[in-house]
């Protein structure tokens, strides 16, 4: 029951119905993480496309100026000089074939996974098993790379994937609750960029439909798409 009260409570602080700017959302997102972890903070954008085309497919990467406040495990699968210099770059996990038995055998102790070219005809016996998680290396988001000691670094810190999920929604982590406002505001400005830079040449009409904000236990915020473009001055204003 405390977690609903606090739902509940979290809920009379704003307008559900209301859109705010990008500053007032991340205010109300702070103020609303009464619980006793520190919250993950998540946007969820809604885009005006149609993933059933591939060719309106929204996938990539983003680099988080501030990180995403969480220790993120890689796994590398490369052998030879590739798997000692994804060792040297900070992997948790390193190996090929042996790599491939582990996680065939259940073993999934990793948030990304980074393969060489030459390592994907074995890592495409893990389809099944990465896929549905969306830890597939492929090489839109970076993760199917000859140079594994950059992404490796990239992805500790602060580098996250995203892609449209069936309905035309992206959900990307932007943040701790206990990030300053103007930390949260960086990583959310990096990942409108982001998308816009990634909108489908064949998307018609409104491209960014909607944004929401929220915590890991708290409410949604609705962001007003309408003043992203003053993101800029908004991040100045916060700092």
């Amino acid at each position: 029951m405390s977690t609903s009260k606090r739902y509940e409570n979290a809920l009379r602080t704003f307008d559900r119905q209301q859109a705010y700017g990008p500053s007032e959302a991340v205010d109300f997102v702070k103020e609303t993480a009464k619980a006793k972890f520190d919250e993950s903070v998540e946007l969820a954008t809604r885009l005006g496309v149609d993933p059933r085309k591939a060719d309106q497919m929204v996938r990539g990467t983003v680099s988080l100026p501030a990180g995403t406040g969480k220790p993120v495990r890689v796994a590398v699968f490369a052998a030879g000089p590739a798997a000692q210099e994804a060792r040297d770059a900070g992997a948790d996990i390193v190996g090929a074939d042996d790599l491939v038995e582990q996680v065939q055998g259940g073993m999934m102790d990793f948030d990304v996974a980074i393969a060489t070219p030459d390592q994907m005809g074995q890592v495409g016996k893990l389809g099944r098993v990465l896929g549905p998680r969306g830890l597939m290396p492929n090489p839109k988001t970076g993760t199917v790379t000859t140079d594994v000691g950059k992404a490796v670094q990239e992805f500790k810190g602060g580098r996250v994937e995203y892609r449209t999920d069936r309905y035309g929604n992206v959900h990307v982590p932007i943040g701790k609750a206990s990030f300053d406002k103007n930390a949260l505001l960086s990583n959310l400005r990096a990942v409108v960029d982001e998308l816009n830079r990634a909108k489908p040449a064949s998307a018609k009409g409104r491209y960014i439909r909607s944004m929401t904000l929220s915590t890991t236990m708290g409410p949604g915020v609705k962001v007003d798409t309408g003043r992203l473009r003053n993101l800029d001055e908004e991040t100045a204003g916060a700092a």
